[in-house]
């Protein structure tokens, strides 16, 4: 017998990014759409940073290696 274990269901930045939309939707905030969206697209900017300075860090390393040649 296995056990398996899942988490799933919507995280804080998803929850917090529904409650702007809503509160925008009805009139209580008068924010820009920008800063409404901002919760659902900040996690991607986070993942797109960390990859990219992984990418740099590999291609640094490269550099250093050929120079030592």
């Amino acid at each position: 017998m296995s056990k398996s274990s899942s988490s799933g269901g919507i995280g804080f930045l998803g929850l917090l990014g529904i409650v702007f939309i809503v509160l925008k939707l009805c009139g209580v905030i008068t924010w820009s759409w920008l800063w409404v969206t901002c919760p659902l697209w900040i996690g991607l900017a986070i993942g797109l940073g960390v990859f990219l300075l992984g990418f740099g860090v590999v291609i640094l390393a490269g550099l250093i290696a050929a120079f030592k040649k």
